[in-house]
């Protein structure tokens, strides 16, 4: 497998294209919290399914079948971890997106012979797919114009009352940073990384 898999070099703008044209297909309002698990399922008609102690056992949380018919998702996630569980299914969609002739070409059955299909290939290649697909379920997830409007109320906000963002620099973005992962359903962590890569947070520097 690892002598003929060619992973695709897509740069960030490019899977932001991706990502852009997925939403116009599946959710062209935009409106968010994206319904990313009501797009796998009722759009797409892939089929989610919790396994108990998937990251336990395998330490993913979740991964897709080869055939694309199915993405797996730990069943602690799935049950008690609202932002982990969504984060989840746009990292998985990603694959499908980005990587579809790579899935459907390694033909693996289970969670099993997945594990040996990932451990077949180089870590820099894994990183690739691991990084783009990463990069794609947050850009589905947090789009750029909702986090840009919703930082700059949120900024405004900490000016009306007085709060200086020079002296009080991480504790602002900290707090920003926490409401807005209340308002796209993911991590702080997402939220971070989205506001670094969009540039948006050293606007207020």
């Amino acid at each position: 497998m690892e002598s003929d898999l060619e992973i695709p070099i897509i740069s960030y703008e490019g899977i932001r294209n991706s990502a852009d044209n997925f939403l116009k297909q599946y959710h062209p309002s935009r409106d968010i919290p994206i319904p990313i698990e009501e797009i796998i399922e009722f759009q797409m008609r892939k089929d989610i399914i919790p396994l108990i102690g998937l990251h336990q056992s395998f330490e993913v949380y979740g991964f897709t079948s080869s055939d694309l018919s199915s993405i797996y998702v730990d069943e602690f996630v799935y049950k008690s971890r609202p932002g982990r569980y969504r984060f989840t299914l746009a990292h998985e969609v990603g694959h499908i997106v980005l990587h579809k002739e790579i899935y459907q070409k390694a033909k693996f059955q289970g969670i099993k012979e997945w594990k040996d299909f990932i451990n077949s290939i180089s870590d820099d290649k894994h990183s690739w797919l691991e990084y783009q697909s990463y990069a794609f379920g947050g850009l589905v997830l947090v789009p750029h114009e909702h986090l840009e409007k919703l930082t700059q109320s949120y900024v405004k906000f900490v000016r009306e009352n007085k709060i200086s963002l020079k002296e009080n620099w991480d504790y602002v973005w900290d707090r920003i940073a926490a409401k807005l992962a209340k308002d796209f359903g993911v991590s702080t962590q997402v939220v971070e990384k989205r506001l670094g890569k969009d540039k948006i947070q050293e606007k207020y520097i």
